[in-house]
């Protein structure tokens, strides 16, 4: 489209504007651009200017049709020019049935994403000057992130060997039915080849039980995950029995901190701080050798004093003690889901500005988009693990495996002096 240099006098244009001081100066300057290149393309399909009269000229003016443009300066009232045969429709400038700039839809798009509800966005759009937003425009603009969120969700997980991951869970809030229901949201993270966090899935299920976390570990798999040495998790029987039949190669790590909550239960009240003390002194020894002694004093200690304790320590040893067949430089790192719950965390403080989410759709939008954005961060951000501890993690795994083959090896191998008898 080529517009005439000459149709607006720019700098007496300025000066005037700024000689009128009105208090919504930028929306009066915007809407005297927006007129002026109207008027010039209407010009240019009618073949000759406005009022002028000439032979090339094809078609003539007819009158104007008001609509209102939103823009981020605030809404702004345009007049269309009418033609007397055919029309003329700015699409450089209005879509069609829908008056919002583009950059608006990205302005409200981004505004659902940070957990703003629907009165709240409404708030918001008058505060940036657009007079009117129904709610249902709102929930058009908040589903262009339902392809976005489709991809990250569906994208091949080809960054492996993905050495450590951990899983967890966390409760919304959903209507469904008339009704308001808990939705169990299901996320699991996990370190790829190159040392940096990734968000490996988030799916939706109505219970956090084994059906529930075997299709998403099953979804993973498919994906491409592979060359998990570590899980970390709390001890949900469901969420463990799908991680042995779906990473059967991978060892089991129970969070410390959860594991501490159900120690707690079967505790005497008055005996849980010297207790907890003690189970705390078991991660703070220096080597594997350290940990494993201590937590047998701190068994044999609470055999005759507690003996249900002693036996619940005895039960766990195996799970809360796995990160010790790794380099100790990363204990912090995987003997919890300190870092499972930071997340949870933040997806809790988004999605808790909603509330109640209209359908699950809403709520795996919200989420999706959230952990989305989470990941772009970490994979920008500085490695979350060395890629020299990573080789020395993965290189304990092997040397463990052949370890364990050659046990099992001996323990089925047949005795010679049998077979002479």
């Amino acid at each position: 489209m080529t517009v005439n240099p000459n149709s607006i006098d720019l700098s007496a244009f300025v000066a005037e504007q700024l000689k009128r001081a009105e208090p919504d100066l930028l929306r009066a300057m915007l809407s005297s651009f927006i007129q002026a290149l109207m008027s010039a393309e209407a010009d240019a399909v009618c073949g000759a200017p406005y009022g002028a009269r000439s032979a090339e000229r094809t078609n003539s003016r007819n009158g104007y049709r008001s609509r209102d443009f939103d823009t981020r300066a605030g809404t702004v009232q345009v007049a269309i020019p009418k033609l007397r045969e055919g029309s003329y429709f700015p699409d450089w400038l209005l879509e069609r049935r829908r008056r919002a700039e583009k950059a608006l839809v990205s302005v409200v798009a981004t505004s659902y994403l940070l957990g703003v509800s629907t009165r709240r966005m409404e708030r918001l759009v008058e505060q940036l000057g657009i007079t009117r937003l129904s709610k249902s425009q709102v929930s058009v603009m908040a589903r262009e992130l339902d392809e976005q969120v489709g991809d990250f969700r569906s994208r091949p997980l080809d960054a492996g060997p993905y050495t450590f991951l951990a899983a967890d869970a966390l409760t919304r809030k959903v209507r469904e039915g008339g009704r308001v229901v808990l939705v169990h949201v299901l996320i699991a993270t996990g370190v790829n080849a190159d040392g940096h966090r990734e968000i490996l899935g988030v799916d939706l299920t109505s219970a956090e039980d084994g059906a529930g976390w075997l299709g998403f570990f099953r979804d993973l798999t498919a994906r491409g995950l592979s060359g998990v040495s570590l899980v970390t998790s709390d001890a949900h029987t469901g969420l463990v029995a799908a991680l042995g039949a779906t990473l059967p190669g991978a060892s089991w790590q129970r969070c410390r901190t959860h594991y501490a909550a159900n120690l707690m239960t079967v505790c005497p009240k008055a005996s849980w701080g010297w207790v907890k003390a003690l189970l705390h002194s078991v991660y703070d020894q220096p080597d594997a050798a350290s940990v494993h002694a201590q937590f047998d004093r701190i068994v044999d200690a609470l055999a005759d004093k507690l003996p249900s304790v002693a036996d619940h320590l005895e039960q766990a040893r195996a799970d809360i003690l796995a990160f010790t067949a790794y380099p100790k430089e990363l204990w912090r790192q995987i003997w919890s889901n300190n870092p499972q719950e930071r997340l949870n965390r933040e997806v809790r403080r988004r999605t808790d500005v909603v509330g109640i989410f209209p359908n699950r759709e809403a709520l795996i939008r919200l989420v999706g988009a959230v952990l989305a954005e989470q990941h772009d961060e970490w994979a920008e951000g500085r490695r979350y693990l060395g890629l020299d501890i990573l080789s020395r993690s993965r290189l304990t795994k092997i040397n463990n495996d052949d370890t364990k083959i050659n046990t099992d090896t001996t323990k089925e191998a047949p005795n010679p002096a049998a077979l002479t008898a």
